[in-house]
């Protein structure tokens, strides 16, 4: 089991370093040794993990998705280990935390005094930001994040699916039209995320058993996704946004999901942080209650995070 675990430490380690030369260093060992445990962890797997050249080292697609599988165990099991050496010792400390703003005012920062309640010699700090934050450099401990994750050193946890819709105001609908299929947007009013913003790839859908993204027309864009929101309810367009933004308005009616024969696979909503090992208790409590809190299905279902009542797990050590 040992030999297991440190193969798959070295294959992390690489993936995240670019190089084996920089996880030998990491990891205290010769660079040959790095590259004999990915040739053993490849060798018992029966597969390619990684494509190495002189020059650099690139992830086969068997090897980025086991890549998301290691860093999953990597961080449980460092939890286990936290859980153990910690015993009874309190989570305390400043806990420094991140997430998209409309997210964030949705669905994190409602559960932060809750948290804070739970451990109250945790001193928290939130930065909503709709840029992308560096964790390391910013001195973050955890963020959350939303949609496609880049290719990145920082270890995720997925918390939730991100589904999403296309949607439109009634009154745009009786006006316009509705569309049947993706390629009638290039006629209808989009109201679409500006160059500067996120979206960089345009709205996806599954046309044919494939994704496919499109950049659809329009005549208003805008870097504020709730602005939007905003002009969608008012008519003046379809929008493609999350369904945990606009899941009141379907509810009520004030709009209409559109094209979802077509909805491509749901995206994640992730916590994200820099280190699995030693991870502070109090970032492992706050990734646990966030688990805990997304994974119920009744927290979806039952309004947004400033109404819907977040259940809470009990207090860990």
């Amino acid at each position: 089991m040992s030999d297991r675990l440190t193969q798959l430490e070295a294959f992390v380690a690489v993936a995240q370093k670019g190089s084996l030369t920089a996880a030998a260093a990491g990891a205290g060992v010769a660079p040959a040794m790095i590259g004999r445990r990915i040739d053993a962890l490849e060798a018992r797997l029966g597969v390619k993990l990684m494509l190495r050249t002189t020059r650099r080292i690139t992830l086969t697609h068997e090897g980025s998705a086991f890549l998301e599988d290691c860093h999953r165990l990597l961080a449980d099991l460092a939890n286990a280990e936290a859980s153990v050496s910690a015993g009874g010792v309190k989570a305390a400390g400043q806990l420094r935390l991140t997430a998209p703003g409309g997210f964030g005012r949705r669905h994190v920062a409602p559960l932060v005094p809750r948290f804070q309640a739970l451990h109250p010699e945790v001193r928290i700090s939130l930065n909503l930001a709709d840029r992308v934050i560096d964790l390391v450099h910013e001195s973050y401990d955890c963020g959350v994040r939303v949609g496609d994750l880049p290719d990145s050193s920082l270890i995720s946890v997925r918390l939730a699916d991100n589904r999403r819709r296309c949607v439109a105001a009634p009154a745009y609908l009786a006006r316009a039209g509705r569309p049947q299929h993706p390629g009638d947007l290039m006629r209808h009013e989009c109201l679409t995320l500006s160059s500067e913003a996120s979206q960089s790839r345009g709205w996806a859908f599954a046309i044919d058993g494939e994704v496919s993204h499109l950049r659809p027309p329009g005549r208003l864009d805008c870097s504020d996704g709730q602005v939007l929101h905003a002009w969608c309810r008012d008519g003046l367009g379809l929008a493609w946004r999350s369904q945990w933004e606009v899941e009141d308005d379907l509810r009520s009616g004030r709009l209409v999901a559109v094209l979802d024969d077509y909805a491509a696979p749901p995206n994640g909503i992730y916590a994200v942080f820099s280190h699995a090992r030693h991870l502070p208790l109090r970032v492992r409590l706050w990734i646990d209650y966030l688990k805990h809190t997304y994974g119920a299905p009744s927290y979806w279902t039952g309004g947004t995070g400033w109404t819907g009542a977040a259940a809470s797990p009990a207090q860990q050590a």
